[in-house]
């Protein structure tokens, strides 16, 4: 659960999976990525267990996350699997076609867990995380893509990260190609461990509007600006974002239906 309690879903959040989004893998040609629409009851258990470790060493590692571990399996399932999980798994690009519309069980076609899936985040609110083998592959933009895409087929309206530190300009970078504005600054908003120990590090608020209307297969953003001013107005509804090494390591707020 977030530090912030349970986050009710939007009024009209859809009921089924979401359409699966496929995405080639620049870095590695040949291959793409397949960014898969879970809950906690059509997850394996195997991949809960995968999922977990992760964001154990993670929490560990002290650099990205607000928590200080360990979390158990039972807390993790609760505050992960809340509510809406989407899993980047890694497939060759020609049998990406044919997985677009499988179960996740599927589209790894047999291969192990810990070779095929790259990464995951949860909505709401939403946190990132790349799996260390896969990092540095572009999986951060990736995931970064589906969830503004994901976010408004859910409901969600518009997405506010309050602690996007300063000091990674490779994060900073991924989301101001996806559109967000930065709203503000916050002085020294996380205590972060260094090679020297520990730091204070100031922390950007980015802010987006993810609402669309969807016309056929176009999708018709709405403008950012008119929800500039949430951030301040609405200040118990921004959570966290924390990066690592350029790579989103996030937690964040969606706005959904009033």
């Amino acid at each position: 659960m977030s530090a912030y309690g349970a986050i009710p879903s939007p009024l009209n959040r859809s009921t089924g999976p979401l359409k699966t989004l496929v995405y080639p893998l620049q870095a590695k040609p040949g291959y793409s990525i397949l960014v898969v629409h879970l809950t906690r009851e059509s997850a394996p258990s195997e991949l809960i267990k995968l999922l977990h470790e992760d964001f154990e060493e993670e929490l560990e590692s002290g650099k990205t996350y607000p928590q200080e571990g360990p979390m158990g399996r039972t807390a993790f399932e609760a505050y992960f699997f809340a509510a809406d999980v989407f899993v980047g798994v890694l497939v060759p690009t020609a049998e990406a076609g044919s997985a677009e519309n499988e179960s996740i069980e599927k589209a790894r076609a047999g291969r192990d867990w810990d070779e095929s899936v790259v990464g995951s985040y949860y909505i709401c609110n939403a946190g990132f995380v790349v799996r260390p083998r896969f990092r540095r592959l572009g999986i951060g933009k990736v995931l970064g893509e589906s969830y503004v895409r994901n976010a408004p087929r859910l409901g969600y309206k518009a997405s506010v990260f309050n602690l996007v530190y300063a000091n990674n300009a490779g994060s900073l970078a991924i989301w101001d190609r996806l559109g967000f504005t930065r709203a503000g600054l916050i002085p020294k908003a996380g205590r972060l461990k260094t090679d020297k120990g520990e730091e204070y590090f100031d922390a950007v608020v980015e802010i987006k509007s993810v609402e669309f209307a969807v016309v056929g297969d176009q999708e018709h953003s709405t403008s950012t600006q008119q929800y500039s001013s949430q951030a301040d107005a609405f200040p118990n509804c921004i959570l966290a974002i924390d990066y690592n090494c350029g790579v989103p390591e996030i937690q964040c707020t969606l706005f959904g239906n009033e």
